[in-house]
Formats: structure tokens, sequence, C-alpha cells
């Protein structure tokens, strides 16, 4: 890390998210500066740049980094230190992987950084394998199964099981060096060449079937989940936590082998880089699924970077939920402080409660995005808090979790009829649920307009056949036409009757879901 002096009164920031932490990933294929903000369990990316230099390309035939390719590098680390010292980020990181580990002239390269103004540090196999890991197990709390790290010049294989790793291990499979398994003439054929791979994995001590998930890593195995994506007309576009049974995703490797380079060139989310690369990765998929047998292929945004963040946290922010600390951060700026959603959540939850299909970590979550939909203009207001529930990316959240969100949200918004495509990532109960959790946060805000007092004077029940909106006397006359016309809609959706009931100014009740007992307002 290098430490750089802040100066002036930041006005060089980013704006509404402070820059806290920098990381120069120099690896392989690629080097790349990313700068995070916000909370770091679950950060948000304020820039992300890279320049493709391909510092590995040479290695396996020359041993050497490519002076063309150094010259590349360093012109953007050069960048990178002005970026960094304009926006007063001071806490970098700067990590180098297997090119520069495998490379004769590794030691001067990291001199040439050094003189930038940077401290890197030069990852082992190992130590890369273990980081990772870290990224995997932060974006997957409680992930248990074997994580594939694929760069340009390397491949590394790490168990992980209850929030650790072991038995790290690196192999010369990266992009870059997968043409060395081609073979010629008839040697050449994709069977071949997976035969050729699947025997370098039996050899490194991974040739047994682990009967757990794969995890999948980097950025070729993203652009191969995005292609799966794309092909199935799957209604999400985040490759993160892209979950397919390990028959799907040999189906899908088995066609990118054969695939038009064209075709894949024309996708517009698929870079020509990338493009180049995906039908040798899809042969090293099919050797890894073979000799691995894993239960369930799961590819994940989060590896060395976001690994390298997990690792400096303290055990008590290690322990947060990453999808409600990343939507705490993300709703706060638009309104809806986690305390709001919480009292709003704790208000809802007798009349509605939490069944079988949800989770109250996803209606807490669901509760934060729909009230911070409201701060968007009416006329893009659901189409775009929608969007933000499906395609923005959250943490330890499933397809299903992310359709509740949105049902969620189009339930805040009175929009019964729901977007198709949800339809194909959970059940209909689910839907169902969740609609009603939208009814009921739209009902809490009509109420007071979702003003603390408002939430202690009046509680939502059901009592037999009914739902009951009960206000103390004094603020009685929060009960409106709004009001009573939500009130009818949620009971009609409950099928129960709609009732109000006026009690004593003295009243005092405890919401079920929080145990806090709110007294008499005066």
């Amino acid at each position: 890390m290098t430490a750089r002096r802040r100066r002036g009164d930041r006005a060089g920031s980013f704006s509404g998210s402070e820059a806290e932490r920098a990381i120069i990933d120099i690896g392989s294929n690629s080097v790349r500066l990313v700068v995070y903000g916000g909370t770091m369990r679950a950060p948000m990316v304020l820039l992300n740049e890279k320049v493709v230099a391909q510092l590995g390309r040479e290695i396996a035939t020359t041993g050497r980094m490519p002076e063309d390719s150094i010259a590349l590098a360093m012109r953007g680390i050069r960048r990178f230190a002005l970026l960094l010292e304009d926006l007063e980020v001071d806490d970098v990181e700067t990590v180098a992987t297997a090119a520069v580990r495998d490379a004769e002239n590794g030691t001067e390269f990291l001199d040439l950084v050094r003189a930038a103004g940077f401290e890197p540090r030069l990852l082992s196999g190992e130590e890369e394998a273990g980081v990772s890991a870290d990224g995997v197990i932060g974006a997957f709390p409680g992930a248990s199964g074997v994580v594939a790290d694929l760069g340009g010049g390397s491949l590394e294989l790490v168990r992980i099981a209850d929030e650790m790793s072991d038995t790290a291990t690196s192999l010369p499979l990266g992009t870059l060096r997968l043409g060395e398994y081609r073979g010629e003439g008839e040697d050449s054929k994709p069977a071949a060449m997976r035969k050729r791979l699947g025997a370098a994995i039996k050899r490194s001590g991974w040739g047994k079937p682990t009967g757990t998930p794969l995890y999948l890593v980097g950025g070729t195995w993203r652009a191969l989940a995005t292609y799966a994506m794309e092909a199935s007309k799957y209604p999400l576009t985040d490759p993160h936590a892209l979950d397919l049974a390990p028959a799907e995703a040999l189906a899908f490797a088995r066609h990118l082998v054969r695939a038009d380079p064209e075709e894949l060139r024309n996708n517009p989310r698929v870079t020509a880089t990338r493009a180049a690369v995906l039908p040798d990765a899809a042969v090293l998929l099919q050797a890894l699924l073979r000799q691995l047998a894993p239960s369930r292929v799961v590819f994940s945004s989060w590896g060395l970077r976001e690994g390298l963040l997990y690792g400096r946290l303290q055990p008590h922010q290690k322990a947060q939920d990453p999808l409600l600390a990343g939507m705490a951060h993300f709703a706060s700026h638009r309104g809806a402080p986690p305390q709001l959603a919480t009292r709003v959540a704790g208000w809802t939850v007798e009349a509605v409660p939490t069944g079988a299909a949800g989770t109250e970590r996803v209606r807490l979550a669901a509760t934060m995005l729909a009230l911070a939909s409201m701060q968007i203009e009416p006329n893009l207001r659901m189409e775009l808090a929608i969007d933000w529930a499906l395609q923005k990316r959250w943490l330890a959240l499933d397809a299903a979790g992310r359709a509740q969100m949105a049902a969620t949200i189009a339930g805040n918004g009175n929009r019964l009829e729901l977007p198709r495509e949800l339809k194909r990532l959970v059940p209909p109960e689910a839907l169902d649920e969740a609609l009603d959790w939208g009814l009921a946060i739209r009902l809490a805000r009509r109420v007071g307009a979702r003003s603390r007092k408002s939430l202690q004077v009046s509680r939502l029940l059901r009592d037999g056949e009914r739902l009951v909106l009960r206000l103390q006397h004094g603020h009685r006359d929060l009960y409106g036409i709004p009001v009573e016309k939500d009130l009818a809609l949620l009971a009609g959706r409950l099928e129960l009757e709609p009732a109000v009931e006026i009690v004593p100014d003295d009243t005092v009740w405890a919401l079920p879901e929080t145990g806090e007992i709110f007294q008499p307002v005066k």
C-alpha cells in the first residue's frame, strides 16, 4: 500500500460516496484500477478502469514479459497514480500475480511500479488462490465447495468451508496459456484438448469428484455466464450468482466450443478479448466438470480484489449480512435509512407476516428499496426501482429474492400486474407474498407520510376476519381518503374486511417485529 496525503476540501472526491480504498491488480492479461466507496462489507465501485497489456502473453515461449506490454502497463499505472492523487485516495493496495510471478524480468517490472509511487506485493499462487477464495466467502456467506479463479496466466483452485479456505493450488492454465493444450491436426480437436487439460488437473491432485458447488471467478468465466444468460433469454443481466446445474453448464460449454468466433465478437456484452478465449475456456470448464463432478456451478463476480477488501475487515464487519449492509448504504443515500425501514417492516409484519415463501432479511431489504424508490420522479419510479431490484448487483441474494424485491416495489406502487419475467424466477406464492409486503408498505406510508409519530400512534393487525387499523384518538384524522382506499386494497388481497378502531391516547402497544414499546406521543 502507498499512503497519500489528503489535501484541501476533497473537492475532487466522488459525490455522495467518499472514496475509501483502491486496488491496483496487475494481472497477466490486464492491469486494473478499482476505487471503492461506501461500506466495505458491500463496497460500491466508484471507478473501474483497465489496460489490456497482456503481460503474460509470451511467458510460455520466452519466459519474459514483452517490452511493449510493460510499456503499455506502465502507461496505465502512471495514469492511475495521477488519478488517485487528484481524487485524494490515500489507501491503495497494489498486487501482482502470475505473469510477474513467472517472468524472468518480473523484479525489474516491480521496480518500475515502485518508481511510479506504489508498493506492489507479489502474490504467490497459493496466496492468490486464498485471496480469491476470500472474495467468494465474502459474497456468499456460508459457502462451501471449490473456487476456480481463472486469470490470464493461471488457474487457482481452492477449497472453502466454514468461512475459511485450504488446499490451494495454482496451475499454469490461464486463458493466455490454454492454446498450448490444443495440439495439431487430428490431435487439435476439442475432445483431445479436454483430455489433456483433465490430465493436468488430475496430476495437480484435483482428480476426485467433490459433490459440492464449484464457484467460478474471473472475467472469462463471467463472459461465459453472460453468454449463457443471453442464449437462454434469462431475465437477469448480472452474471454474479448465476447458478447452473452441471448439465446446464456443460451444455453451454459444448455450444461455446463449437461457436463461430465472429458470432461471439458481435455480442455487445462480450469484449473481443474475451470472445477470442471463450472457446478454449469452455473446453477447460468441460474438463473441470468431468474431474470435480460438482453439485452446482455458481459464477462469482467477487474474487481477488474483493478478497483483499474482505480480508482486512474486522470479525464483526465480516459477520454483517452483505445484502443488508449494501442495501442500507444504497437506500440511506436515497431518503430511506435502515431505521425507517425497520419501523415500517415492524408496523406491517403483524398483519402481513413473512410466510414460508420469504425471509425476514429479503423483506427488510425490499422495504428499504421500496421506500428509497419514492424519491424518484413518478414517471420513472416503477421501472427504475424494479431494475434496481433485478439488475443491480446485490450480494447474498438469489434470483428468487430479486423477484420478491421487485414484486414488493410493484405492490408499493399499486401495480398488481407483475412483469412477466418475474414468474420465471420464483413460484407464484412467493410473488403474492411480496406483493402483500408492498401493499402494506404503501399503507404505512399513506397513514402518516413516513413520520415516526404515525408509526407510534397506529397499529395494523388481523383480528379474526378483519384487517384492523388502530389509531390513537389524537391522530384519528390521519384516516383520510388515501388511507381508506389502501386499507381496503390490502384487505381485499388478504380476503379480510377492512376496519378502523380509534383507541385512547394513553394506549401502549408493542410492535411484534422489533419488540419496542411505543409510549403515547404528547
